[in-house]
């Protein structure tokens, strides 16, 4: 009966507040509650009371109310942002460690960002006890020879872990590329009915690798300097998203066998995760520690064949500018499409649509456009197949978008928040049919 109370209470919060939540979000919502206590709501960096375990926050604070906030928090609480694509709300998540981030959908068209003070609020240190399967997989090029993996073996047999590790042919001699990892990772998917957790070949372990599996997500792996996506240690659930994840990797990489794998990584998730609900965890550095944490006081799990200096683990520095500020906050950027809805219509045709003025709307205001958009679309597509809504904070994502709608030849259109859309704006703009043209919604702010 108290857990029936708590769950209308919840309800109740979520309606009142206009917060609307897709299923898998909503469920990462009740796991949170179900294991750190009640949910509160902080709006403009309010006070959460001391004896709340989930504090959701639906407006972005200001950097003294962002610290107020913070200093407020029980070290084993988890804060909640469901509008967690805004960019006004990095500031506050770049003062929390973050846990993980939830793709939007139709029926809740927002990325959920989760996170808090730090991983013992729901991982605590030293509880081993699990009750998910898990199997470890791991790979190697046949160049490196039968011993390369013995570390990894010795320590898996040792904590009683399933695992298959196998060497495996490569175009090049000594180098595994991201195509024929992903390929591996695929496999070993397709054959065993555990979740995975794909470990390179040449690292160890200091203690079993239980986190991910306990964590009911769909995809886990560790974001190095808070926002490079790396392939080393990855945890692929047994759903449908993680699935597709998986294939959007491996497509990506062999379309591009040159790119370097974390890169290939990070646009499979994106492309991903604005298709689906996307449940991704963001595993905290002790499962991708570098070799010089061993044996300090810093927690390690993963123990990786890495040096402990801070560079980046990709070698493209233009990517590394485009991309960092958004994976940092966990979230998709200017250039990537936040949320991608298909419609029942038989064409192929997409529209774009280009949220600009980002930075100098209310989250609100934000947040209740892209749910008109998603909204109307779903209502009339006017025929296009599919729908492509990108948040361009500032002009250079405004261009990098035109430029990729264009090259994929959609429809655009570049609307602002405070813009009220009509409700035949795909239809209006699909009867124009002048192919390449930007479609800019008139109106000032009243």
């Amino acid at each position: 009966m108290q857990a029936d109370g708590l769950q209308t209470d919840l309800d109740q919060m979520l309606l009142s507040n206009g917060i609307r939540l897709n299923a898998a979000q909503r469920r990462r919502l009740d796991w949170l509650v179900q294991r750190l206590g009640t949910a509160v709501l902080s709006q403009g960096g309010s006070v959460p009371v001391r004896n709340s375990g989930v504090v959701i926050v639906v407006e972005p604070p200001s950097g003294p109310a962002a610290e107020t906030l913070y200093r407020s928090l029980r070290a084993d609480c988890a804060v909640v942002i469901p509008f967690g694509e805004n960019p006004a709300f990095d500031f506050l998540k770049s003062k929390l460690t973050d846990f993980g981030t939830i793709g939007p959908s139709l029926d809740g068209s927002h990325e959920m960002w989760w996170g808090g003070i730090n991983w013992r609020a729901i991982a605590p240190e030293g509880d081993t006890r699990t009750v998910a399967p898990l199997r470890v997989v791991s790979c190697y090029p046949r160049a490196f020879g039968d011993d390369h993996a013995n570390q990894l073996r010795d320590k898996l047999a040792e904590f009683q872990i399933a695992s298959d590790i196998a060497p495996i042919d490569t175009v090049v001699d000594g180098c595994m590329s991201a195509s024929e990892k992903a390929a591996f990772i695929l496999r070993m998917w397709q054959q065993h009915r555990e979740p995975l957790l794909f470990i390179e070949a040449d690292a160890t372990l200091s203690e079993p690798p239980l986190l991910p599996s306990n964590l009911d997500c769909d995809i886990a792996f560790h974001k190095w300097n808070r926002w490079e996506m790396s392939a080393r240690t990855l945890y692929i659930g047994r759903s449908a998203a993680a699935e597709a994840l998986l294939r959007n990797w491996h497509h990506i990489a062999t379309a591009y066998p040159s790119v370097w794998e974390g890169y290939l990584l990070d646009q499979a998730w994106s492309l991903t995760s604005s298709q689906m609900s996307l449940d991704t965890v963001w595993l905290p550095r002790s499962y991708h520690a570098p070799t010089e944490d061993a044996g300090t006081p810093r927690h390690t799990t993963v123990v990786h064949n890495l040096p402990a200096d801070n560079a980046d683990l990709g070698p493209d520095a233009e990517f590394a500018a485009a991309m960092r500020g958004a994976r940092r906050a966990s979230r998709s950027g200017g250039r990537d499409s936040m949320i991608v809805v298909t419609s029942q219509a038989a064409a192929t045709d997409a529209i774009t649509v280009i949220m600009r003025d980002i930075a100098t709307s209310d989250a609100r205001e934000v947040a209740a456009s892209i749910e008109a958009v998603t909204g109307a679309f779903a209502a009339d597509c006017g025929g296009f197949g599919r729908l492509e809504l990108s948040l361009c904070p500032w002009q250079d994502d405004i261009r990098a978008a035109k430029s990729a709608a264009n090259s994929a030849n959609n429809r655009i259109i570049e609307i602002a928040p405070w813009q009220t859309l009509p409700a035949d704006l795909f239809r209006a703009v699909a009867q124009t049919r002048d192919s390449g043209s930007v479609v800019v919604m008139a109106g000032q702010r009243s």
